[in-house]
This record gives C-alpha cells, structure tokens and sequence, in this order.
C-alpha cells in the first residue's frame, strides 16, 4: 500500500511537469505547479508515517502551507496584476517539447539506475522521477520566454531536489528545511518585484527584451 502510494504520488508529480510543459495560460501552470507541490506533500507524509520519521511531518506541513498555498496565491496575484495571462510562444514548440521531455524522462531513469543499491528505503521509480522532474524543470527555464513560467520552473527543480532529499537520504536537519523554504519565499517575492518591474519598462514578461538593456 505504501509503495502503490509512493509510486502514484511520484507519477503524477511527472504527469504535472509534463502538463506543465504542454500548458500556455499562466493561471493553469500555477496550479499545476501546487499540484505538484501536495504530491510531494503526500510523498513526505507516506513516508514519515511508514519509516516512523515525524519530522517529516513539518517538512509535508511547510510543503503544503508554502508551496501549494502561498506561493501559487502570490504568482496568480503577481499575473493578475500586470495582466498578461499566457505564455508566449516558446522557443520551441510544445510537440518538440514533449519529445525532448520524454527523452530527458528515459536519462532521469537510466542514470537512476547507479543510485538503485544505495536508495535502500525508496523505489527506483521515485528516484527516476525525481531525476527526470530536475531535467525538466532546467529544459523549462531555458526555453520559455515569460519571466513567471521560468519561475516556476525554478520551483520545479527545487521540489525535485527536495523529492531526493526526502525519498533518497535520511532527510534534512529541520533547522535546514526552514531556512530553505524561507529562502524559497524570500527568492519568489524577489523575482516576482522582479517580473513587475520588467512588466513595467517593456510592458511583457519576455525576458529575451531584456538584451535591450545591453549598453
């Protein structure tokens, strides 16, 4: 039951990079990315409650509380204010992307595989995942043109990085897990004065306009 749960949860967190990808209005994308975000949750809370780890209790808490709440509500308020509801076209197109995705998804497997022994209390799916939602989320930043889609690709690497932390190793020291989603706040409501102000001098969100400020 447990590993049934463990395996649905991370593949779904896959399913939402991968609609992720495929998706242009803005709103949509945010709340895939919360999505993503109480799947990681779920994940945490199976396995603190089959590994006896409470603490992960208060990291599934913050995950809930931080990154399916506040920052979804804070990105949708940023978009909602400067007016601009869908991506731009990409640099590539979605069919492209979705291929190249799918390809990225079989290295994230095959280069799990070398963690396979060590991973003792995880699946070799969950690290797969996890591998496959980082390359996904780097493929994300460097082909969207809109300063809030590569956002939250951002935030996908991080949930994957957390996705490893938490199903791989031992977990993290819980004074480390508040200053990262700390950090995590702090770097969003950064980035999104951030996109305000791009907004504001190019009226867009295509950070490619920002060349202009070359010289």
């Amino acid at each position: 039951m447990t590993a049934n749960v463990l395996i649905l949860s991370a593949a779904g967190m896959l399913v939402s990079a991968y609609l992720m990808v495929g998706q242009k209005a803005l709103f949509t994308t945010i709340r895939l990315y919360g999505l993503q975000s109480l799947l990681l949750a779920i994940v945490a809370t199976t396995i603190a409650i089959s590994e006896s780890r409470p603490e992960l209790f208060v990291t599934a808490s913050l995950t809930v509380v931080l990154k399916t709440i506040l920052i979804p509500w804070f990105l949708m308020r940023t978009v909602d204010r400067i007016g601009i509801h869908r991506e731009i076209e990409p640099f590539l197109n979605v069919p492209v992307s979705l291929l190249i995705c799918l390809g990225l998804t079989v290295v994230g497997y095959r280069v799990s595989t070398g963690f396979e022994e060590g991973a003792q209390q995880v699946t070799h799916h969950l690290i797969g995942v996890a591998l496959s939602l980082l390359l996904i989320g780097l493929f994300l930043m460097v082909t969207r043109k809109k300063a809030i889609t590569q956002i939250l690709a951002l935030l996908t690497v991080e949930n994957a990085v957390f996705l490893v932390a938490v199903g791989v190793t031992t977990g993290m020291p819980l004074i480390v897990e508040l200053g990262i989603a700390f950090d995590v706040m702090l770097a969003v409501l950064v980035l999104g004065i951030l996109v305000q102000r791009i907004v504001g001098r190019f009226e867009s969100m295509d950070v490619s306009r920002l060349s202009n400020l070359k010289g």
